[in-house]
């Protein structure tokens, strides 16, 4: 009754004596409302127990479903802006003005972060910092160039984080070959593979190479295939000996280096998707996983985060009319007996094959495969397994 009587500066008063409160003489109706969810881990004495996720009170309908990563080393503040371009957005349309893309189009103001996948400067580089990427879904790295002859915007680039990688640590690149001097007794002679041949010393070459390992098989580091021995977790893959990576850039994926060939002119990699190709031994590629393992565990809770990422919405194809889609029209929520086809008419989810390699296709197109990726039964026998 008294509450009623004040009006709203007695509410405004009592907020503020709560607000000036120390967290530790808080009560607890003012807690915040952010929660660490730690669903789905173990609680023994020997495993992690760092939260995952990030859960919050559902004190709106947006905040019910949202669970976004719990990335504590992530850095907080603006870009390194000599390393980014504004992006131009075009909602999906071409020059003349339709859309060739389809549900693109408005989103939050960005900058492009400009990556190195080339990695062409050797020498060590200091991490300074692990960086949120909006244009991408893995985390980016911004290092620093110990040479002091480098002087300016240059000492700086960014590339992919790593699974692991922190700031402080220290990545390399090797593109150019192993220097000579680097590890005592090992000469990098650019034309076998480092676990054949390429010391100059006889009793003590398995010495030798296993410091050549230690020194070179780090997370970040930049590596040719050559010298990289069979079963290390790599990403980052480029396709030519002088071009910049083109494969496994996405936010958790890896590739596996399977074998070398004899001839030690190629190796095997086999991709995340269970594709194994051949690479060639001078291409590059980076050790470790990619970082952001936990993207796809995230929920952004409500339709309008999506918006903030430039996606707009997508109709389903039986909600349309018949004259619309090929799943259109009918009666219910049904496409009928009819074949899983696209907008356009083209067979979709029945297996149908949208890229003929071989003779049927572009020339050359699957020449570089060795194996094909998993497909259907074989693809369900797969995931059993795993």
């Amino acid at each position: 009754m008294s509450l009623s009587r004040g009006g709203p500066g007695l509410l405004r008063s009592c907020f503020q004596a709560i607000s000036s409160l120390s967290s530790a003489s808080r009560p607890a109706f003012a807690r915040s409302y952010a929660v660490l969810s730690t669903k789905g881990q173990s609680e023994g004495g020997f495993s992690d127990t760092k939260p995952l996720y990030k859960t919050y009170k559902p004190v709106t309908p947006g905040l019910r479903h949202l669970k976004r990563p719990n990335y504590d080393h992530l850095w907080e503040g603006r870009p390194f802006l000599p390393l980014t371009v504004a992006q131009r957005k075009k909602g999906g349309r071409n020059n003349t003005g339709r859309i060739v893309v389809r549900h693109r189009g408005g989103g939050h103001k960005r900058r492009i972060r400009l990556l190195d996948f080339v990695r062409d400067t050797p020498g060590e580089f200091d991490v300074v910092r692990i960086e949120y990427d909006p244009g991408r879904s893995a985390h980016i790295a911004l290092v620093q160039s110990r040479d002091p002859n480098v002087a300016g915007d240059k000492r700086f680039a960014y590339i992919l984080a790593p699974e692991g990688l922190r700031a402080g640590q220290i990545v390399e690149s090797f593109r150019q070959g192993i220097p000579d001097g680097l590890i005592p007794g090992y000469v990098d002679r650019r034309t076998t593979l480092a676990h054949d041949s390429g010391t100059e010393t006889d009793g003590s070459s398995s010495l030798v190479l296993g410091l050549l390992r230690q020194r070179t098989l780090r997370p970040g580091n930049c590596l040719p295939i050559r010298l990289i021995p069979p079963g290390t977790v790599i990403h980052a893959v480029s396709l030519k000996p002088h071009g910049p990576a083109r494969l496994v850039r996405a936010a958790g994926t890896f590739a596996i280096l399977v074998v070398h060939d004899p001839s030690g002119k190629y190796a095997h990699v086999r991709l995340q998707s269970g594709e194994v190709r051949l690479i060639h031994s001078d291409c590059v590629a980076s050790i470790g996983k990619v970082s952001n393992s936990l993207h796809q565990g995230r929920n952004l809770g409500k339709a309008g985060r999506k918006r903030w990422l430039g996606w707009r919405p997508t109709v389903r194809g039986v909600a349309m009319n018949k004259v619309d889609h090929p799943h259109g029209g009918g009666r219910g929520k049904s496409k009928s007996n009819k074949i899983p086809r696209s907008p356009w008419g083209w067979i979709t989810k029945g297996g149908m094959r949208t890229r003929k390699p071989g003779p049927k296709g572009p020339k050359g197109s699957n020449k570089w495969v060795i194996r094909e990726r998993p497909r259907g039964k074989e693809k369900r026998t797969a995931r059993q397994q795993a």
